[in-house]
Parts: C-alpha cells; structure tokens; sequence
C-alpha cells in the first residue's frame, strides 16, 4: 500500500510539474497550514466567474511536496504557473518577473515592497509575487493544563529554562506525553539560536561556522530530548530535513506548551474549539533578547509559466486591497500589504476568544526580535543553514551523532550547499 501511495504520489506531481499548455490556463501549487486553501478556492472561484476566458486550478499539496517536489520541477524547467512557497530567496531565479505583465508597478512596490528583497534576485527589481501573510515564530500554552495543574505561566521576559522547568511542573501533575515540543524545523529553532547570540551569516556575507550562541540552545534541545521533556517523536521520527509539525500534539492536549508560529493560529483555533483554553506567548529569551523570526509564505509566478499575462492577472486580482483584506480577517493572519495595515481595522473572522489575543500577542513580539533574526529572510544561504541544523540535530537525538560530531557535520553540509 505504501508504494502505491508513493508511485500515485510521484504521478499526481508530474502531473502538476507541467507546464500550462492552453492560453488561459493558470495551475497554483497551493499549501495549507489551516482553512487558507477552503478561503483561496472560495476566492479563486469568484475570479472565474467575472474571468471566464481563464481557467483556474488550485492544487492543494502537503507542505512537504513544496518543499521537496517542487525545486526538482523547478530545476527541472518545469512546475505549475503560480505556487505557495516559504523557501523564497533561494529559489528566487525561478520566479518570474511580473513588472513587465502588471498594470500598475508602483502599486506592489508600495504596497509590498518591504518584503520584496526577500523573494528575488539579489540586485534585482523584479517584482515576483507577494507575501499572502507574514508570519512570526512565537509559542503556545494551554492555559487550562496549567490552571489545572496550579502552575502560573511565566511573564513577560521569561527565559527558556524558566518556560520549560514551568511545563515540566505541568506535564508531572497532569500526565502529558512531555513537556513541550518545537517543530522539527532549522527555521523554528532559529530564533532561539539568535536568543543566545547565535549569527549565521558570516562579514563577507557568506555562511558563518556554527557559533556558541547556535551551540548553546541547541545543546539545550538535545538535554531536554535526552530528558523526556521535550517531545522526542517530532525530531526522531523523521530523517533528514524533513518538517514535522508538533500542531496535533498541542491540539489533543498531550503537551502544555508549543513552540511554533503566528500561522498555527486558525489551526489551533478551527481544531481546539472550546476544548480548552490557549495563549501565544511571543518568544521566550536567551541570553542576548527574546527574538522569534519573521517570514511567511508568498504567492510568487513561475517563469517557465507559458501564460504570464494570464498569471500577473491572478495575481492582481489576489493582491488587490479587499482580496488581502478578506482573506487575513477569513484565514486569521497577519496582512503583508502596507496599505491594509495602515488602514487597520481587520474584523477577524473568528468568534474564539483566545484567537484576538493570540495575534494581538504576535504584533506586539514583532517588535522584539533581533537584528541577526531580521537579515535572514533575505538571505540566500538561510534554508541550506536550516536543513543542516534540523538534519543533524536530530541524529544526535537519536543517539547516531555526538554533539561535536554535529557541529562539524553541519559546518560541512552548508559547505556542500555553497559549493552546489
């Protein structure tokens, strides 16, 4: 069954890898976190109905075919017209430049321009797409497991040690698999490594070797593994730099704390319900700050699309003001357009009491994190740091690695990623 599932797997891709042969025809590679893909379809089908002569599909994917399909379409000189993507800088050359297809230039350059570097060319003024959220990692408590267990949540300020000792105390008194979980993700881990000095990118621009501030939380990470207080299936189960979301667990209540992102909210929201009470709590601190890292997913083209007038149409429509508008306040997340921001206002469409807290929580960390976090985004060598992180991290988990052997296995897997 598991190889039929692959050969159906590796069909349905090649499927999506080609390229619109038909004017008119525009195919997006679409992700979702939450209810984003039901709210896109929803506004894709509108764009039909006032478009007949273009014909739109929504392939609705699992994160990990963005993540490891598509840069092999792409380096292929394949893929679909339009695709959801989180990997922006480093694949950058393969999104097209809509400049020359747009009706207004300046409209995007007004309106996006403060993320754009993130998703083009180094020195380059193309205009490839748009973020459809921005995003921030941040951590989630249930409050209810630590009512019941008649432990305070940590405040403002709060350290690591103090959060994880504090869910500790939780998951003794009410029985829970483990104490916390982070995503299995380089990027998740990142702003913790900030936290306690870590700076990946070295003066001359290119990748650092690993520093102490990346030793000291990831050490942390393995010790509360090797403990039994962090939940050890996320990282282990996986191999390679294969994402594992902890979101399910946190949802059935199996841990009280979860260190993911302002993009769980809708998840949480739509899947907890009035199971239980939860909060974002920001990011908790190291010794240098209390930084999460910001990013996002973004909408960009394909250049090897066949169609671009038809796909800088798409994306005029799902860029413009009130599309961005309704689909923040619809998917629960934090607008990219510096014009719907100004205006404010956004009637989340939510009646979850926890939900407005929760991105109100996320606005104001926003504000907290740090100048190494910040230049990552823009930075072409961040997702090779990523997956050489999450990679060997998690074999020292597993016991197959010390965690010297760690560092320079991953001084060395970025080294490869250069030289590629």
């Amino acid at each position: 069954m598991k190889n039929a599932v692959s050969i159906l797997s590796i069909v349905a891709a090649g499927f999506m890898a080609s390229t619109s042969a038909f004017a008119g025809d525009v195919r997006i590679m679409w992700y979702s976190d939450g209810v984003e893909g039901e709210v896109m379809q929803d506004l894709i089908d509108r764009f039909q109905k006032d478009n007949p002569d273009i014909n739109v599909t929504l392939d609705n994917v699992a994160y990990k075919v963005i993540q490891e399909q598509l840069p092999i379409q792409l380096e292929a000189g394949q893929g679909p017209d339009i695709a959801r993507v989180t990997d922006l800088k480093a694949l950058a050359n393969h999104w097209l430049d809509l400049r020359p297809y747009l009706s207004d230039p300046g409209y995007w350059e007004e309106n996006f321009g403060a993320q754009a570097d993130w998703m083009r060319p180094d020195g380059s003024d193309a205009i490839t797409g748009f973020m459809t959220q921005l995003t921030l990692t941040g951590g989630f408590a249930n409050k209810t497991l630590f009512e019941q267990a008649g432990v305070d949540l940590p405040g403002d300020k709060a350290t690591w040690d103090d959060w994880v000792n504090a869910s500790a105390e939780v998951a003794k008194s009410q029985q829970t698999a483990a104490a916390f979980a982070i995503d299995r993700s380089g990027h998740r881990i990142s702003g913790p490594n900030v936290s306690y000095g870590a700076n990946y990118i070295g003066p001359d621009g290119m990748p650092a070797p690993v520093d102490d501030g990346t030793k000291t939380f990831a050490t942390k990470l393995v010790d509360w593994t090797n403990d039994g207080l962090m939940l050890k299936d996320t990282w282990v189960s996986a191999a390679g730099s294969t994402y594992r979301a902890a979101a399910d667990d946190f949802i059935n209540a199996q841990i009280p704390f979860y260190y993911s992102g302002s993009w769980q909210v809708a998840n949480l929201s739509t899947k907890i319900g009035d199971g239980f009470d939860w909060v974002a709590i920001g990011s908790p601190c190291g010794t240098v700050g209390c930084s999460g890292l910001k990013g996002g997913a973004a909408l960009v083209g394909i250049k090897y699309t066949q169609n671009p007038e038809d796909v800088a149409k798409v994306m005029e429509y799902l860029a413009s003001p009130e599309i961005v508008k309704e689909f923040s306040e619809r998917t629960l997340f934090l607008p990219a357009h510096k014009g719907v921001v100004a205006e404010g206002g956004l009637n989340w469409d939510t009646d979850d009491k926890n939900v407005g807290p929760a991105l109100d929580a996320f606005v104001k960390s926003s504000a907290e994190t740090l100048p190494a976090a910040d230049a990552l985004p823009a930075w072409k060598w961040a997702s090779a740091y990523y997956g050489a992180l999450v990679t060997r991290i998690s074999q020292v988990m597993a016991g197959e690695l010390t965690l010297d052997e760690a560092w320079t296995r991953i001084d060395q897997d970025i080294a490869d990623k250069v030289q590629q």
